[in-house]
């Protein structure tokens, strides 16, 4: 699969919820009494209902939801292991 193809999926007027997720997991991650496995449930939740506003509700707008949620947290899940990996051949 190419990477363009899984881009392709996201609705392009969603980047801006796919990043306000990636933040509102950072915050999250950041925040001492919100257990690690609840994060991905509340990006999940919170990108359904951005995508819901920003394309009204259909069941597209929950598919694209739960492509804006799933890429925003697959995104930082790059970024980490990527950094972990330079970590570890230093």
């Amino acid at each position: 699969m190419e990477w363009n193809m899984i881009f392709e999926l996201v609705d392009p007027r969603l980047l801006i919820v796919v990043a306000a997720c990636w933040v509102i997991g950072f915050i999250l991650k950041q925040t001492p009494k919100v257990p690690d496995w609840s994060i991905i449930y509340v990006v999940l939740a919170v990108a359904i209902l951005f995508t819901v506003g920003v394309i009204g509700w259909s069941m597209e707008s929950i598919i694209q939801g739960i492509l804006a949620g799933a890429f925003a947290v697959f995104g930082h899940q790059v970024v980490k292991q990527t950094k972990i990996g330079a970590d570890q051949y230093e």
